[in-house]
């Protein structure tokens, strides 16, 4: 039974490979435009998958949960209104969609590394927003 869970799960594993190799040979604008958009959401996407976790941890915190929702708020903001500071000056070229997907994307994996550190608090960690998170 593992073996098949295991080559069912294969071409799940290796899509992030077969989307980075697509994107590197994208040549072009339309193409570039299409793999950062695609970049970014699957950073996204892990960091949704990453909120999550740390939402239900905190279940039984409800300031806790409160800070971080407003914190994620804010920080949604920030991004956006970064990347649309830092890409403005290519706006309304075709290059825009690129230049703004890459700040989303880079944007978005440094949060992920960030809420990943929250993931592995300890007990007694006081740089953690929240001690055994």
């Amino acid at each position: 039974m593992r073996p098949i869970l295991i080559l069912a799960l294969v071409p799940l594993l290796l899509a992030p490979l077969a989307q980075a190799d697509e994107c590197d040979s994208a040549t072009t604008q339309s193409d570039m435009n299409q793999c950062a958009g695609r970049q970014f959401q699957a950073a996204d996407k892990q960091l949704n998958n990453l909120y999550q976790q740390i939402n239900l941890r905190l279940k039984d915190q409800p300031q806790a949960k409160k800070l971080l929702v407003s914190a994620q708020r804010a920080w949604v903001a920030f991004r956006d209104a970064e990347c649309e500071f830092s890409s403005s000056g290519v706006e309304g070229g075709s290059v825009y969609p690129l230049v703004y997907s890459n700040c989303t994307t880079a944007l978005t994996k440094a949060r992920v590394e960030n809420f990943k550190t929250y993931l592995k608090c300890q007990e007694g960690d006081l740089s953690c927003p929240v001690p055994g998170l």
